[in-house]
């Protein structure tokens, strides 16, 4: 396997949601498409996905984003707005994004700018398995673990 990357699900917020992490990451957009330009003959129907039989997006939803990619690293954090006609994005507790960082240094920048406006739930400090470790959930309910270790 060459790499897994994190693909989120948000209630249409996303390019706000991206625009925050590539403040904090550097970098910019691999990718950014969004629903008005896709092909009309790329619509979905409903056995395909799409709820509202037509295959459309609904009114109102066409300048979401239908795909971003930002590169980390050796990852791609990727998302999109789900639209109201497909599914219900719920913000859950049964994942993180946890990020290794090369130096101390990097482990705090980065911390802390996913911190801006969300909620610490462990300050980054030294832990007894010997890395350097916080664990946050930004302020758009993204659950984030930082670690540095010299271990690997």
């Amino acid at each position: 396997m060459k790499v897994v990357n994190p693909y989120l699900n948000f209630n249409g917020n996303t390019e706000e949601v991206f625009n925050f992490y590539k403040s904090v990451f550097g970098g910019e957009f691999a990718m950014l498409m969004r629903f008005k330009d896709m092909p009309a003959d790329a619509a979905q129907t409903e056995g395909e996905g799409c709820a509202d039989g037509e295959g459309g997006i609904p009114a109102g939803e066409e300048n979401g984003i239908m795909h971003i990619a930002l590169p980390v690293g050796n990852s791609v954090i990727m998302g999109t707005d789900v639209p109201t006609n497909m599914a219900q994005v719920v913000n859950g507790t049964s994942m993180s994004l946890s990020i290794s960082a090369e130096s101390r240094e990097e482990a705090d920048r980065v911390f802390n700018g996913l911190a801006e406006g969300g909620k610490v739930q462990m300050p980054m400090q030294d832990m007894f398995w010997g890395d350097y470790y916080g664990m946050l959930t930004d302020k758009f309910g993204i659950q984030w673990m930082m670690s540095y270790s010299t271990q690997w």
